[in-house]
């Protein structure tokens, strides 16, 4: 039986029954983005969930932000940290439940999305930070939601992928192509859509939009770059590789776009594999 694409209602209304951000992370997404706003109205809106604050400030305390003594209260990691790192660490806790369900249409098990999102989020911002990118933490966020589309076609995936496997085998094409081929839409598309019912800013929108084709961005085409060279690296580095990470093509014209070459990258992976190597806690989102 041939595969009926999927219809444009269908995808509609699978990201409207995605459940909207928490009214809290929609509260301190405005606040950072005010320049009006103060530390303790930020912190204020963060304290009053116990379980958030409590997991903020994990992730503040992680080798990731070098912090050199532990950071105890909120008030601290605003004031250390700064308001956009504190969205970023917000952000990331808010979708850790979303991110860490098996996606098996992708062939990842639990937690392998989370892993390799919140790689990229810390690869993206990486890159960010070596190109002198001016909004490193911008980059975060797009990184973090890259692949969110997957959770969205991932019902979909699963009923068709050794077609699509077979599809990229026989006419040598990338995953992504493959899925608009057979499914009507790729991940990254849908993920955007994610993204714009969520209210985030239109360059992280497009960023989602275009990781695998980031030539194709318009309205800041190297916060895409850095997203779409972040993810290669943590497929490269084996980090969340599910059933279409093998057919990952990195775009050559990237590179120049943001002033690297090949060889920048492999330094930067072994940076990148130090960082990884010793925050085992933050990439899997579990617990201490």
């Amino acid at each position: 039986m041939a595969w009926v694409k999927v219809s444009p209602d269908q995808i509609a209304q699978r990201v409207r029954d995605l459940p909207a951000l928490p009214q809290i992370v929609a509260r301190v997404l405005a606040l950072t983005d005010d320049p009006d706003s103060t530390v303790k109205e930020l912190n204020d809106a963060i304290c009053q969930d116990q379980a958030l604050t409590a997991k903020v400030l994990r992730l503040a305390n992680s080798a990731y932000y070098g912090f050199p003594r532990r950071i105890s209260t909120i008030v601290e990691a605003i004031v250390i940290l700064g308001f956009n790192t504190i969205r970023n660490l917000v952000l990331a806790v808010s979708v850790h439940n979303l991110l860490s369900k098996e996606v098996p249409g992708y062939q990842l098990g639990r937690g392998e999305l989370w892993r390799h999102s919140i790689a990229c989020a810390m690869a993206a911002r990486t890159l960010a930070r070596r190109t002198r990118f001016p909004s490193p933490d911008q980059v975060f966020i797009a990184g973090l939601l890259h692949d969110i589309g997957k959770v969205i076609l991932s019902i979909y995936v699963s009923e068709t992928f050794g077609e699509l496997i077979n599809k990229v085998h026989e006419a040598k094409i990338p995953f992504p192509q493959a899925e608009e081929e057979i499914l009507g839409f790729t991940h990254a598309v849908i993920g955007s859509k994610v993204a714009d019912k969520w209210n985030l800013p239109l360059p992280l929108v497009e960023a989602i939009a275009f990781h695998h084709s980031p030539l194709n961005a318009k309205e800041n085409p190297k916060l895409t770059v850095l997203v779409h060279l972040a993810d290669a690296l943590c497929m490269m580095m084996g980090i969340g590789l599910g059933g279409d990470g093998l057919y990952y093509p990195l775009v050559p014209e990237a590179l120049s776009i943001v002033g690297l070459n090949a060889e920048d990258l492999e330094v930067i992976m072994g940076e990148l594999g130090d960082l990884f190597a010793d925050e085992n806690s933050f990439l899997s989102g579990e617990e201490k």
